[in-house]
Parts: C-alpha cells; structure tokens; sequence
C-alpha cells in the first residue's frame, strides 16, 4: 500500500520549474523582471545557442547584500512582499520568491552581486542542486546571473527544446516585450557573441518606435484616456495596417505584459466594424490601475490577470480604442489635406481627415467583385454639373492666398475630399482637392457608407422597410423556408418581409430602404444562413455587425458602374460626415491622396 511521504525539495523545485521555466526564453524574462524589480536603469543580456548554453543578465540595480546572497535561490525567499496585504496589491512583476530557486534546480547558475555601499562583490554557485559557498569575486555595482546548460538535469525536458534559432526566436521576443514595458532603461542584446539590439533609455513613443518600427508607428494613432481610476496610453494601428496573426499585439498592465482574454475580446470588439476577416489588429497599450483592483497571482507564468470590475475594465479599454478609430471627417477642415510627402508618392490617410498621412500599409489589395447584379447608388444628389464653379470658388483661390507666417493659408476648403474628375477604369474616382489629387476605391467608400447608415438605423430600431413592386420568388431548401417562418420578427426587424410560397420556395415582398437597389435574393439567402447557422439572438449582437457588413458590401456600387459627376460628388460628401470613412469594412484603406509636391516630383518640376 503506497505511502504519503513528503517529497525532496529539488524534487519540489524541479516540479514548480515545470510550471515557471518552460524554456529559456521563461528564465530570461524572471530574470529581467527581477532586475527590473531591482531599479535597474541599463540592462545588458548575453545568450548563446538561442538561450539554451547560456542566458548572461547583467543590471546595475541596487544588488543584493553578502549576508542575502544564499536566500536569493532558496524557495519562497523574497524581498517583495512580506504580508498578505502585500499580495493583494502586488506593486512589483516578481513576488513569489519560486523563480530562482526553479532555474537553479534545471540548470548551472552563478549568481554575482555587489551592493553600492559594499567593498566587494560576491557570488554563488548552484548545479542543480543545493547552493555552494559564498565567495568573492569582481564586480561593480548591481547583479549578474548566468544560467547555463538549461535542463542539463532533466533530459526528458531539454529533448522538447527546439533548435537554436527557434528559442533564440522566442528570447528575442521576451526581450522585446519587457523593452517596450520599461522605455526608462537601457537595453542591450548580444547573441552569439554578436550586437543585435541597443535602445537607449527613451520616451515611450520612441521605445514603441525602436522596438516595433516606424511602419507601425506611422500607421498608428495616439491612444490616451483615463477615467474612474483607469489609465490607458500608446498607440493602436489602423485596420489598414492589420496582420494575418496576433504577432503585433502587447498589452502591459501596471507595467506588466499580459495575454489576458477579457482585454483581447474588448479590443476585439473595438476593431470589429472594421476588421471582419481573418485579419487581427496591431497595438501597444499600457493600462494603469490600483494595483489592489487586479490579481496578478491567478498563472504560473503572471501572464493572466484578474480584474476586480472586469465590465468596467472591459468597456472603458473598449470605448478607448473605439473613439480613437472612428474619427469623422469636418472636425477640422484646416488640417484635413495636411501630407507627409516624403515616403511614398501615394500615402493612404490616417483615421481622421485632419491627420497626416502614414506610410503605405501592409495590406491594401483590391478585392474583386462579381458584376452579375448591379445596383445603382442611393445617394443624395448633389448640384448640377455645375461643380467647376464650385471648385473655382472653393479651391482655386486658396491655391493662390497668402500665407500666414507659419506657412498655412488664410482659409480651407469646404470639402476636404475635393471634387470629382472622373472615373478610372471604372473602379476609382479621381477628385481634386487644394492639396492635389484624391484617389478613392469607389465600392469600398460607399460600402462604409451603407454598412455605418445600416448600423445607426438597426441601433434606433428604424431600418425602414421597402416594399417590393413586384415581390421576388427564390427557390429554396427546407431550412431557409423554416428559418423564414420561425425567424420573421426577426426579419421584420432587419426590415425584410419573406414568406414562404411552398416548401420549396420563398416570396420576398420587402427589403430594407437602404438596400432597395441591391440583389434581393442574394440579401435574403445571406441573412437566412446566418439565422439558421447563429440564431436570432446572435444575429442581432455578436453576428450583428458581421451580417449588416455583408448587406452592406452588396448593396454598395459595383465596379465598371458608370458614375455621373454628381453622383461622383454626392459618394465624397457622404464619406466626408461618415464614421470610419477611412477604411471599408474588412480594414482597406477608401482613398489615397497624392500632393502638388509629389506630382512635381514625378515629373521633375523644379530640377
């Protein structure tokens, strides 16, 4: 009959090693977090083979005391807390006293340090196992640990290490996010033997610009809100600048990098409108709060956290990022034609008309789209075309007035997307504005346009219905004939009347006003899937804007649709006081502007 007994302490410790070292790039982020934890201000870190034959951290933190240096790598010895009090408002990344101690029982670690007020530097040595003696060695002030021959111990563990490139892969990613959590230190990375990273102590700005590149930052706009104790800062990229995976997303809490799932569905959300696809977001965001309203003691790693008012956290970080991405054109016609001019000969705009533009973005392709069913464009419309006489009073002369002393003229155009030219191979409109040329996707515009009126109707319960002159009869399966009969003030809701005419077949006899110029069929055949495959309830919350986005997409101009300057002009004003006119529903970018001062290069003006 077996027995209880209790278990030898590097048994202990290689266990809780299984939970905290998972591979070298674990240890090296324990080891930066404690010299962090610490006071460093420069922080040097050496690896060979990716980590797994040596991790080197030096700090010049506040060191640790002769009398301490053995209790650094016991279990459960720290200097971070002492009470429980201390645990429920955990102020430093370290706190359980367990990581040392677990990298000292999987692998060979030489522990150095030297205090500002002490003479000599002392070490200690452990080969996974109990600790050695104290003995002098040189040093300046701060600490230094060498891990070598990680799991050296334990070949079971070191055989699902992977190869050198591949750890050194996620080291350089570790190193990478502690980097962006502290802009205050300096940081350098050598890899076999070889310089690879230097960031000098910085502003935040410049540390997010150093460490993801100026493409993101270009791309990005400022985030800074606070509000009932909450503080959320950095930059969060437009839909245009989005990933095939999440590998550009960091968000710090109280200094701390964190995958937490009620932040990711939050900023999840916040994209929503405008990232549909399988295409993920790029943002570096640091939330602050009372550090007694978050348990970071929840995982082994302290990668997740628990937040006291989850909700609270979940809408303000939400409600953040959401404002910061809807801008809405007019809200400051002076800046609205302002360029950067200088990287790329066409610039897409940022999330406002009033910003300067960003660098080309990482994804920007055309989609194609069927021509079977064309719609034609309810659009307002706008005067005559007469709009040359309103181009020569709106544009002209501000191209000719007098600047103020800081170069920006006297007045601004009253619309910043300008007038339309003409169509180009009947899929872009090309307007003229005071700045130069604008360059806009036609069916991706007006798509925002429709989905955006879409959304604020079904928000205010008033998607007007539109009677049918003649109602539509589809065939269909036995299904869609169920889900229209269970699902139809559902569908009324939506603003659609669908009736079954048989088992086989459906009569629409109403669609949406909105949407009285698109394919019937195909609207009603997208909306019965999705009740079928979501449900009522999900089709009017969480699949609500996915749906309204795809009602949108088919009743938004087709390409090779012939546009008259007035309807030209009447889709520029709609995208000038439309939310998020800036990109169509899946993150593409709708215009481009190109300036005088590109087009004088292209042709060599002035040379």
């Amino acid at each position: 009959m077996p027995t209880i007994q209790f278990l030898p302490d590097l048994l202990i410790s290689q266990i809780a090693a299984g939970e905290v070292v998972e591979r070298p790039a674990s240890a090296l982020k324990e080891l930066l977090e404690n010299s962090l934890d610490a006071g460093a201000t420069e922080i040097r870190v050496h690896l060979e083979l990716g980590g797994t034959q040596l991790i080197r951290v030096a700090d010049n933190g506040v060191g640790i005391n002769q009398t301490q240096l053995n209790l650094a790598l016991a279990r459960h010895a720290t200097s971070k807390i002492t009470s429980l009090e201390d645990l429920e408002r955990v102020a430093s990344l370290g706190f359980r006293g367990e990581a040392l101690a677990s990298i000292a029982s999987v692998a060979r670690v030489r522990l150095a340090s030297r205090t500002q007020a002490a003479a000599h530097a002392f070490e200690i040595r452990a080969d996974g196992a109990t600790p050695g003696e104290l003995q002098p060695t040189a040093l300046a002030a701060g600490t230094t640990i060498e891990v070598r021959d990680m799991f050296f111990n334990t070949p079971a563990r070191r055989k699902f290490l992977k190869s050198a490139a591949t750890e050194y892969a996620h080291c350089d990613e570790t190193f990478r996010r502690i980097a962006l959590a502290r802009p205050d230190v300096t940081f350098s990375l050598h890899h076999n033997d070889r310089a690879v990273q230097h960031w000098r102590a910085h502003s935040m700005a410049e540390r997010i610009a150093a460490v993801l590149g100026a493409d993101f930052t270009h791309a990005a706009v400022d985030i800074a809100e606070i509000a009932a104790g909450l503080s959320l800062h950095g930059m969060s990229a437009l839909p245009a600048y989005s990933r095939a995976n999440r590998d550009a997303q960091y968000v710090f809490v109280n200094g701390r990098y964190v995958r937490d799932k009620l932040l990711a569905h939050a900023l999840r959300q916040a994209y929503r409108d405008v990232l549909h696809n399988d295409r993920h977001p790029a943002y570096c965001l640091f939330l602050t709060l009372d550090p007694a309203t978050v348990d970071v003691n929840v995982h082994p790693a302290k990668t997740e956290v628990r937040f006291r008012d989850s909700r609270a956290v979940h809408q303000f970080l939400y409600h953040a990022i959401n404002k910061a991405l809807a801008g809405r054109a007019g809200d400051n016609p002076a800046a609205h034609a302002q360029l950067s001019g200088e990287q790329h000969y066409a610039t897409p705009p940022t999330n406002t008309f009033g910003n300067s533009a960003p660098t080309q973005p990482a994804y920007n392709v055309r989609p194609t789209y069927s021509p079977s069913y064309q719609a034609s464009m309810p659009l307002g419309v706008a005067q005559p075309a007469g709009f040359y006489d309103l181009m020569t009073r709106d544009i002209a002369p501000l191209q000719s007035a007098p600047a103020t002393p800081t170069g920006d003229a006297i007045d601004a155009p009253a619309h910043p997307l300008g007038y339309a030219i003409g169509q180009v191979h009947g899929i872009y409109i090309l307007a003229q504005n005071q700045t130069g040329l604008v360059l806009v996707d036609m069916h991706a515009a007006h798509e925002r346009i429709m989905y955006e009126r879409l959304k604020t109707a079904l928000d205010h319960q008033a998607i007007a219905s539109q009677p049918l002159l003649i109602p539509v009869a589809i065939t269909a399966d036995a299904l869609d004939v169920a889900a229209a009969t269970e699902h139809v003030d559902t569908l009324a809701a939506m603003g659609f009347e669908i009736a079954p005419l048989s088992p086989t077949s459906l009569a629409i006899r109403a669609v949406p006003q909105l949407l009285q110029n698109a394919d019937p069929a195909q609207l009603a055949r997208d909306l019965l899937h999705e009740l079928r495959e979501s449900g009522a309830s999900r089709v009017l919350t969480e699949q609500r804007n996915a749906l309204l986005g795809t009602l949108a997409c088919h009743s938004a101009v087709r390409a090779n649709r012939q546009l008259s300057i007035t309807e030209m002009n009447a889709l520029l004003r709609d995208m000038e006081t439309t939310e998020r006119a800036n990109q169509c529903n899946h993150g593409r970018p709708t215009w481009f502007q190109i300036s005088l001062a590109e087009l004088d290069k292209m042709f060599m003006r002035g040379k």
